[in-house]
């Protein structure tokens, strides 16, 4: 079980994908899979703790690795978009 600050470290730096890539909750839930953002909302403000499936597709839409993402040490080394 991930601790509760390893899930709002994920929201945070879910949160500063988002922007970096200009994207709003509605368009990251949208390429997720996902019918409704308020999840992503919720993940992002920490009360949500992601699947394994959603942290690896995270992982894909932004370009980064499950560890950048889960791993409270490491930061993101992010690339700016195409």
């Amino acid at each position: 079980m991930p601790s509760t600050r390893s899930v709002q470290r994920f929201g945070e730096k879910l949160r500063v994908l988002r922007f970096r890539y200009g994207m709003t909750l509605k368009e990251v839930a949208a390429e997720l899979g996902l019918t409704a953002h308020g999840y992503i909302s919720e993940l992002e403000a920490g009360k949500k703790t992601p699947t394994a499936e959603l942290v690896l597709n995270v992982a894909r839409l932004f370009e980064v690795s499950t560890d950048e993402l889960l791993k409270d040490e490491l930061e993101l080394t992010i690339s700016e978009p195409d």
